[in-house]
């Protein structure tokens, strides 16, 4: 089990910042990615349907011989982690999302317990990130927003502080939350670390929370405590990248995303539940 490597899944290519996050962390670790960029994003589908991706992400993942799941796609952790967790556990396969990493962040460094969350529509709704905080400091207030603009920012790379259109959204999206007073937010999406400037210029003084570094840790003790950690020389530091769809841009994006050149995703056809095994289909380089 310690040299097999940890799988995390995303929408698309957004998860690549809590892969980062993770990589870092935890450098003995190879990691499997697989972003369904066929079918993002998800933060706009039903929660069936979001469930429906995220099982078929998981058993993708499952057939490469992962040892833990990450499910970095903020709208898939509030949607369906506790469908993965009954799907995996009998495999004894730890599933971690990013919802309760991050509200335990959140509530960890609050000052005055007020919590800003932003994300896509369908994770405003689900209220997850509300539900987590309440469970740990029932006393805090949360205040939440949806920022759907933000993801097509970052994947355009329009995300400095010289971008009109980008500091433009933030004001608007972020203008509630600064008048409600929050003192810390939740950045609850896998895009937003990459606005971070922006985000934090329209709430000065907030102290931001992203659920990467949160769940690298979460990610750290969990393969600590169930024996399963790899060592020096033994999961090899590598990751190895799978899409569904338009290798290329996904290489050109989350080269943006990561700092570094990513090499040769390979395609990935998830199929039906209903049907055999998904499988890798090809390989683009």
């Amino acid at each position: 089990m310690t040299t097999r490597p940890v799988g995390i899944f995303d929408s698309g290519i957004g998860g690549l910042t809590v892969l980062s996050a993770v990589a870092r962390r935890l450098p003995q670790e190879k990691i499997l990615y697989l972003g369904d960029t066929a079918r993002v994003p998800y933060g706009t589908k039903s929660a069936a349907t979001v469930s429906r991706y995220a099982r078929q992400c998981a058993a993708f993942l499952c057939e490469q011989g992962i040892k833990a799941l990450v499910v970095a796609c903020n709208t898939a952790s509030a949607l369906a982690i506790d469908e993965l967790r009954d799907m995996l556990g009998p495999q004894g396969i730890p599933v971690l999302g990013v919802i309760e990493p991050g509200a335990v962040e959140a509530c960890r460094v609050s000052r005055f317990g007020r919590v800003g969350v932003i994300g896509t529509s369908s994770t405003i709704r689900s209220g997850a990130y509300e539900r987590a905080i309440k469970t740990i400091k029932p006393d805090f207030s949360v205040t939440s927003a949806a920022c759907p603009m933000f993801v097509p920012l970052a994947e355009e790379g329009w995300t400095g502080r010289e971008d009109a259109a980008a500091r433009g959204a933030a004001e608007r999206y972020l203008g509630p939350l600064g008048e409600a007073g929050v003192d810390t937010l939740i950045m609850g999406c896998t895009h937003y670390p990459l606005l971070r400037d922006v985000i934090q210029d329209a709430l000065a003084g907030v102290t931001l929370v992203e659920s990467g570094e949160a769940v690298a840790r979460d990610l750290e003790r969990t393969l600590s405590r169930l024996g399963i950690a790899g060592g020096p020389a033994r999961g090899g530091g590598a990751a190895e990248y799978f899409v569904t769809d338009d290798p290329e841009r996904f290489r050109e994006v989350g080269s943006r995303f990561l700092g570094h050149d990513i090499q040769a995703p390979r395609l990935a056809e998830l199929g039906d539940l209903s049907h055999p095994s998904p499988h890798v289909v090809q390989e683009r380089r």
